[in-house]
């Protein structure tokens, strides 16, 4: 991620320091006192991400002066008289890119004031007010870059962005028109919207599970959405045509190599894409890397589908519509005939997750920038919601679509009713080489299976019971060639089961020689010198 560079200002008519974000920094602080004001709010949560905390103070002083200033200058002033306060939040519990509503509560705040890199998930409770600062940019280099390689395509073009990269975008549009207009050229190019800069709850979860719309846009305007498909992703929104699909366009990323771009490279995976480096000025064309992430994430459905006991990992508690998420889920891994677990611990890592080695894979329930998780290093794979619908929906196959809000993975789920349709067939699994199956409905297989197990282990002997002590201790952990891959092989069906099959043996004893060790003395004295040395 490119590093925002701040800055302060001191203005010498106001004898105020104001802060900003590379250039224009009254422009912001005025924008966000007025808001403030405009909703009269007092208790205001300001939330920066570690980057940008050194400067937390300089902003907090600044917005203060500001608000101040309005308040005093305004002749409409109402009769709630109290001071507006402003409290700096760090160290969040989950991603920075979220809004932290938790740590909000917790002082009461009435609205969020959000700086740095944001996804802009839509909030449960707060409404949130975003600046996304102003990252540097060559805006007559990047128009070059764009037109040169546009000339050897003949498909429209795209043009999406980071969010840094928002107040560019105007001076890039006007620079493309006139170079085309001079060139004489027919190019073809949309431009993407940013969704929004302030986030308003709902007062059904549900609804608010969709991204709000952006400014000066009402749910009344349906002339666009008959005639056009929407899209949203990142903190952008575009509309595209009727009858024209995204894979017919070319697109031109503007930003650095961050999470919201990868999810641009694996939803949008069967599309040209091309992305301009403002930092280094260069023109990205390969991104043999990402592909192959997308076939990781499809290793990894797979895997799952052997899973018996699955691990919900809470990766959000700010996220609109979060609970309904788990809630499926849950039904949706019962539906299939396995056992979850919900569990909550902030940002996940291999540690944490080796503590709960009776899950054969996790869920991770978060948005859509902090949802995919590099688990090489942890002992179980851990997948997303949506690849959680192919890996437990009985028939589902994946078509190459990849889906990262909460509302599109829920809309293209399956009904628990379809899963249990097809649960009685067994599937084939790549990774035991053969047809299994994941449960019976009626119950009477297991109960045969059940009291065959318990007869044959009546007539087990002492040496067989030890061979299934040390087939349990290979259950627990398993190292590859490799000595670094840890893979677990478990077959039971909950938690409790799993830990009945646990076994832990202490000393190797020799049966053959039973007679006992001779005595031996040890040293006595202080530990500062014994008697014998």
């Amino acid at each position: 991620m490119s590093a925002i560079r701040l800055s302060v200002f001191v203005s010498p008519s106001l004898n105020e320091v104001e802060y900003g974000f590379s250039y224009s920094a009254g422009k912001v602080i005025n924008r966000t006192a007025e808001f403030i004001i405009s909703k009269s709010f007092t208790r205001i949560a300001v939330q920066f991400p570690d980057e940008l905390l050194k400067d937390s103070t300089k902003v907090v002083s600044a917005l203060k002066s500001k608000t101040r200033l309005l308040r005093e200058t305004n002749t409409e002033r109402s009769e709630d008289d109290r001071e507006v306060r402003f409290f700096v939040m760090a160290d969040t519990t989950y991603g920075s890119c979220c809004v932290d509503e938790v740590g909000a509560l917790h002082i009461d705040s009435e609205c969020v004031v959000h700086y740095g890199q944001t996804c802009l998930s839509p909030t449960s409770v707060l409404p949130a007010f975003f600046v996304f600062g102003k990252a540097s940019i060559k805006v007559s280099s990047c128009v070059k870059h764009l037109l040169d390689y546009a000339s050897k395509s003949d498909k429209p073009i795209m043009i999406l962005y980071g969010l840094e990269y928002a107040h560019v975008i105007p001076c890039i549009q006007e620079e493309l028109g006139l170079l085309s207009k001079k060139a004489e050229s027919q190019l073809k190019f949309s431009v993407a919207s940013v969704l929004c800069s302030f986030i308003s709850p709902s007062k059904d979860p549900r609804e608010s599970m969709e991204h709000p719309l952006p400014s000066g846009e009402s749910d009344s305007d349906d002339n666009t959405s008959s005639s056009s498909r929407n899209y949203k992703l990142g903190g952008l929104t575009w509309d595209l045509p009727e009858g024209n699909k995204i894979e017919d366009y070319l697109l031109f990323w503007i930003g650095t190599e961050s999470s919201a771009f990868a999810n641009v490279v694996l939803t949008f995976n069967g599309c040209d894409i091309v992305r301009y480096d403002a930092e280094e000025d260069s023109l990205v064309t390969e991104f043999t890397q990402q592909r192959r992430i997308l076939k990781r994430r499809y290793y990894l459905v797979e895997k799952a589908k052997d899973a018996n006991i699955i691990g919900i990992l809470v990766g959000t508690l700010g996220v609109a519509g979060y609970l309904h998420m788990i809630h499926h889920m849950q039904a949706l891994i019962s539906a299939a005939g396995k056992k979850s677990y919900i569990l909550a611990m902030g940002r996940p890592n291999p540690a944490k997750l080796a503590n709960f080695p009776e899950c054969d894979v996790f869920i991770y329930i978060s948005c859509a920038q902090t949802a995919l998780l590099d688990s090489k290093e942890f002992m179980a794979p851990v997948i997303t919601p949506f690849e959680a619908n192919l890996a437990f929906s009985r028939g589902s196959e994946w078509t190459g679509a990849y889906l990262m809000h909460f509302q599109d993975v829920m809309n293209s789920s399956k009904s628990e009713s379809e899963a249990h349709r097809g649960s009685e067939e067994p599937r084939f699994s790549f990774f035991q080489g053969g047809y299994v199956e994941d449960h019976d409905a009626n119950g009477i297989l297991d109960a045969k299976l059940l009291a065959a197990d318990q007869a044959k282990n009546d007539e087990e002997d002492a040496g067989e019971t030890m061979a299934l002590v040390q087939a349990a201790e290979k259950a627990l952990q398993l190292r590859g060639k490799d000595h670094n891959a840890l893979t677990k092989q478990t077959a039971a069906k909950s938690g409790p089961e799993y830990f009945l099959n646990r076994a832990y043996r202490g000393l190797e004893i020799n049966s053959d020689n039973t007679s006992p060790e001779p005595f031996i003395v040890g040293r006595s004295g202080k530990a500062s010198g014994y008697k014998h040395e």
